[in-house]
C-alpha cells in the first residue's frame, strides 16, 4: 500500500450513489413546495432542509414545517418519498472499488451531509439490493445530521481526523461539489473531486498513488 495515503474519505451523493436533483426537485414540488428549485440546493442546503441536514431539527418537526410550506399535512412516507428523489443510481463498481481499498489496507470512511430520510434507506438491509446497509461497506460513518456540522465548515473535517486520529496528509477526500474539496485542501487533506456520477474507480488510484 501506497505509505502516504492510508486513509480514503467519501462523499455519499454524488460519488458513491449518482444523484437526479432534479427528481428531487419535481418531487418536492409535487407536494405542493413553492420555488422547490431554489429551496433545493446540490451540494448545501438552506432553510429547513439545512435544518434538518444539521441535526437542528429531527425527522417530525421537519414533516410539519414542510407540511406548513405546502398547505396541508403530509406524512412520513410522502417525504421519504421525495427525499428518495435524489437517489438516481447506486452503481455496483463504487461498492466494488470500496471493499477493494479496504483490502488494500485503507481505512475507508464516509463523511456526507444528509438527512435521517436518506439514511433510512442507507442504513437499512435495502441499500445495496443484497442485504447489506452502508455500514458494511465503510469503516465509520460521519454525517451532518449526527455531527451537527455541515461541508464546507471545516469544524466537520476537523472533528473527523481528531475523532480518527488521522493525519491530513496519510487522507484522501472524495467529493464531487468543489467547495468542499477545497475547504478540505484548506486543511492539507489530498481531494480528488469527480463529477457526479463519473466513474472514479480507477481514476482514484492516480490520487492514491501521486507522490
Amino acid at each position: 500500500m501506497n505509505n502516504k495515503v492510508k486513509n480514503i474519505v467519501f462523499d455519499f451523493g454524488g460519488v458513491v450513489v449518482t444523484l437526479d436533483h432534479d427528481e428531487a426537485v419535481r418531487r418536492f414540488a409535487a407536494l405542493g413546495l413553492e420555488n422547490a428549485a431554489e429551496q433545493l440546493n446540490p451540494y448545501t442546503q438552506g432553510g429547513i432542509f439545512g435544518e434538518l441536514e444539521l441535526g437542528n431539527i429531527s425527522d417530525e418537526v421537519f414533516i410539519e414545517k414542510l407540511s406548513q410550506l405546502c398547505g396541508r399535512q403530509l406524512s412520513y412516507d410522502e417525504c421519504l418519498h421525495a427525499w428518495l428523489g435524489y437517489r438516481k443510481e447506486l452503481p455496483q463498481r463504487n461498492l466494488d472499488a470500496i471493499v477493494r481499498l479496504r483490502e488494500e489496507g485503507h481505512r475507508v470512511i464516509l463523511l456526507s451531509n444528509t438527512n435521517p430520510f436518506m439514511m433510512k434507506w442507507a442504513l437499512s438491509n435495502e441499500f445495496d439490493g443484497k442485504g447489506h446497509s452502508v455500514e458494511h461497506y465503510f469503516d465509520a460513518l460521519y454525517l451532518s445530521y449526527r455531527i451537527g456540522v455541515m461541508k464546507p465548515n471545516e469544524t466537520f473535517f476537523r472533528t473527523m481526523l481528531m475523532m480518527e486520529r488521522m493525519l491530513p496528509s496519510d487522507t484522501l477526500f472524495v467529493d464531487d461539489g468543489p467547495r468542499n474539496v477545497a475547504a478540505a485542501s484548506q486543511l492539507g487533506i489530498r481531494t480528488f473531486c469527480p463529477e457526479n456520477g463519473e466513474d472514479w474507480t480507477k481514476e482514484i488510484y492516480n490520487y492514491i498513488n501521486k507522490d
